[in-house]
């Protein structure tokens, strides 16, 4: 299973760096830029950071994939 997620569109939308959204959740640029390559996964407390500055569910932002095989 892997995580998707829309923190690279939404912050787009929302016309923010990743400079801007990291100071707005207390982590650094390189912990937004790794969360938005997929390359890390947040911990719950900062997924709902991000998420509240959205003003979204975090349906709408994290959504859990499974893979093919999980299907069967």
């Amino acid at each position: 299973m892997t995580i998707y997620n829309r923190v690279k569109e939404l912050r787009a939308r929302f016309h923010f760096s990743q400079s801007i959204l990291a100071e707005k959740v207390g982590v650094t640029r390189q912990t937004i830029a790794a969360i938005e390559k997929g390359d890390y996964v947040p911990s719950l407390l900062l997924a709902l950071m991000i998420c509240d500055v959205f003003g979204m569910q975090m349906e709408e932002v994290f959504v859990l994939q499974k893979g093919a095989e999980e299907n069967e």
